[in-house]
């Protein structure tokens, strides 16, 4: 039972603790002390008359009593939000902050070109690129644009399908000057193979097992698709590669390219919410235009994404 209104600030703090998964860390986004972020969460159970947390020695557990809670307080921050840009007009500025999120390797390889020409067309827009495999809540502006390789599922979010990036095997002509070019699968038994170590999702996500690749085929073993990356250009081995990405580093050459070939779709999303706001949209269409050159494999990508 409700006993009392709860105070604004003590569910913004709440909506971070749940977002972070501790009080110290709810602390460093709000700009607050750890006490005072425990003292609102304790306010809001006197106010709810329900336990929240469990607290523990291994930190914070969220009740189902803060689970049920937890989409009401987003909804109202999202409206916080948007009644502010509303009051300030800036949703009609250019200046300002712009928060891209995107994969390591879309994030590393492929984005700061792209963010580069926009940069110079628009420098009163300080970007932030916030860069992890895992998909970021647009939904409670964790970011305001996201790269993502999987459509979108969540509501309230404007999507655009750019295109598929195609990934083959590659490997350095050093390597392969040295070992030999695979003229089949079968032939990849004999070669350094690069692959994953112990997270295979990304790997059955293109169904790259259903060609006959497996763990135990792997000479060099990493999580990192980066660190993969790295691999290859090191002269390490045989790997899976984006073609675009590939196409960039002269060294690298496709191996068995029309047996070996998988494809990934890139979407381009943001909150509804943000359709008005100026600066926003224009990195989203900068974005769009750059990323689809990108896909098309055109040799100037991000060079003039905004024309």
């Amino acid at each position: 039972m409700m006993k009392g209104d709860p105070p604004w600030d003590a569910l913004r703090s709440f909506g971070e603790v749940m977002r972070d998964g501790s009080l110290s860390g709810a602390a460093r986004r709000l700009g607050l002390t750890q006490p005072t972020i425990g003292r609102h969460i304790d306010a809001l159970e006197a106010a709810f008359g329900v336990a929240l947390f469990a607290r523990s020695p291994r930190g914070l557990s969220a009740t189902q009593a803060a689970l049920d809670l937890a989409p009401h307080v987003a909804a109202m921050t999202l409206a916080a939000q948007a009644a502010q840009r509303a009051a300030s007009g800036d949703a009609a500025q250019e200046h300002g902050v712009v928060r891209v999120t995107a994969s390591h390797v879309i994030g590393c390889e492929v984005l700061p070109r792209i963010l580069a020409g926009f940069s110079a067309a628009h420098p009163g827009v300080t970007l932030e690129l916030a860069l992890n495999d895992r998909n970021e809540d647009l939904a409670r502006r964790e970011a305001d644009i996201a790269v993502r390789m999987v459509r979108p599922t969540q509501s309230a979010l404007v999507a655009r399908r750019l295109g598929r990036t195609m990934i083959g095997l590659f490997a350095h002509r050093d390597y392969l000057a040295l070992r030999g070019t695979p003229q089949s699968i079968a032939d990849l038994a004999g070669h350094s193979v690069i692959g994953f170590d112990r997270d295979d999702s990304a790997f059955r996500s293109v169904g790259a097992s259903s060609q006959g690749l497996s763990r135990d085929a792997f000479r060099f073993r990493c999580d990192s698709d980066l660190g993969q990356i790295a691999a290859l250009r090191a002269g390490l081995g045989i790997g899976g590669c984006q073609e675009g990405i590939a196409r960039r580093t002269r060294d690298l050459a496709p191996v068995l390219p029309g047996a070996i070939r998988f494809g990934l779709e890139m979407w381009l999303a943001m909150h509804q919410d943000l359709k008005a706001n100026r600066r926003v949209r224009l990195l989203y269409d900068w974005l769009a235009g750059g990323l689809t050159d990108y896909l098309r494999g055109r040799g100037d990508w991000g060079a003039s994404a905004g024309r």
